[in-house]
């Protein structure tokens, strides 16, 4: 099986913070690349689905709280217990519009920054 691949964006402190966390305790297969630095193209992503939401691309691609409940499923253990009842059903219903407001509202959470906040297809 192919390694997967888990896509976030690098210009967002936030979630290079939130990176980070998963770089130290948990334990994934997959691989943690800026959507800046990644072949987006050999991953089938566009910049707008990647400035919308991080993306897990592995057997299955997924977005926003899906991509994090697969990176926590690949993860094992107590961590793939969190990914399993974050797509369970009652569960997913919450997890999708939290995941959208906090995706928003990035620039406002601990380590965000201004920057955050800024599609990056619109920058120059």
């Amino acid at each position: 099986m192919a390694v997967p691949t888990f896509v976030y964006d690098g210009d967002c402190s936030f979630c290079a913070t939130c990176v980070a966390f998963v770089e130290r305790r948990i334990p994934s297969r997959a691989r943690l690349v800026p959507w800046q630095f990644a072949d987006l193209e050999a991953l089938g992503l566009t910049v707008e689905q990647c400035e919308k939401a991080v993306q897990w691309v592995g057997d299955v691609t997924a977005s926003g709280a899906d991509a994090i409940a697969l990176l926590l499923r690949d993860a094992g253990r107590m961590w793939q217990v969190a990914g399993v009842a974050l797509q369970w059903g009652p569960m997913r219903l919450v997890a999708r519009p939290v995941y959208r407001w906090v995706a928003e509202h990035r620039h406002l959470m601990p380590g965000g920054t201004p920057a955050c906040a800024l599609p990056q297809a619109r920058c120059e």
